[in-house]
């Protein structure tokens, strides 16, 4: 009798945990699914006309079912998990960069950005070794993931902007190696986004790398060249480089550029949300002038 009930009580308890790995791995997965897929189509800016205004509840609303799904995914799921953060980190500059105004606001969005991107990266334990071994900066260097990399020096560099201590201790040559990095794993990522970030980078903080402002001018005309159609390209160009050097003429042919390539249709498509922002930047540049 004793052996009936213990065979009894140990074919129960296997189906318990057969039953609660099908409840509490198997479904959260599926509902990860099915968020990161409503995020992303609410992230689509391709799909339909794009709708600036209307693409901000889109974006927060996206950002939520991301953040959603995370909480979801395994922690083994490296690849999902990589996927979602660096959507976050991206999403998070967009806001920051596109609607939010309130200083702590911003700063908030890029900080969460910031550690989405970081946490991504870490998920590698190549990147952990080589950042126990050689530090943080060593780690970028080496770092695999371009979207990452990317979103990190991006959100990073914007949250310097209120953390300027940190930035003249390191943070800025933080934001140079991971731009570096970019540019060596995917030149063309996001629009020739390494190049556009690293032209305006050198513009502005050229001192603190320990390099000539002039060093800027071959990232924004890779960056031109590579991607024409991105309008941020000549825009950052115009205001990070030719304004501050005073090169007038450079200045009124690159915003001239971009205006005229904002009156077709197919280039604003190409990327909605960053022309939308470029073209806008571009036209309070001419009025200032």
């Amino acid at each position: 009798m004793k052996k009936l009930v213990a065979a009894t009580t140990f074919l129960l308890t296997a189906w318990l945990v057969c039953l609660w790995a099908a409840v509490g791995t198997e479904a959260p997965d599926q509902d990860a699914k099915d968020l990161i897929a409503a995020a992303e189509a609410l992230y689509d800016r391709w799909s339909d006309p794009f709708d600036f205004d209307a693409y901000e509840v889109s974006l927060r609303e996206a950002i939520l079912r991301w953040e959603d799904a995370l909480t979801l995914l395994p922690k083994d799921g490296v690849q999902s998990r990589a996927h979602v953060l660096n959507h976050l980190a991206q999403a998070y500059f967009e806001l920051g960069e596109g609607y939010l105004t309130q200083t702590g606001d911003k700063e908030n969005a890029y900080e969460a950005g910031k550690g989405h991107a970081l946490a991504s990266l870490r998920l590698d334990p190549t990147f952990g070794e080589t950042e126990a071994e050689n530090g943080f900066r060593a780690a970028l260097r080496s770092a695999a993931d371009v979207a990452a990399i990317f979103w990190y020096g991006n959100t990073l560099g914007q949250w310097l902007n209120y953390h300027q201590i940190t930035a003249i201790l390191g943070g800025v040559r933080d934001v140079l190696a991971s731009f570096e990095r970019s540019i060596e794993l995917d030149e063309a990522y996001a629009g020739a986004g390494p190049h556009r970030a690293m032209g305006s980078l050198l513009s502005q903080a050229y001192f603190v790398v320990g390099r000539g402002r002039e060093d800027a001018v071959s990232h924004f005309e890779r960056c031109i060249e590579l991607a024409p159609d991105h309008l941020e390209g000549a825009v950052s160009y115009a205001e990070s480089y030719a304004r501050p050097t005073g090169d007038i003429a450079l200045f009124d042919r690159l915003l001239a550029h971009a205006v005229e390539m904002a009156g077709d249709p197919a280039v604003m498509s190409a990327y909605p949300f960053y022309n939308r922002l470029s073209i806008d930047r571009a036209n309070r540049l001419l009025a200032e002038d």
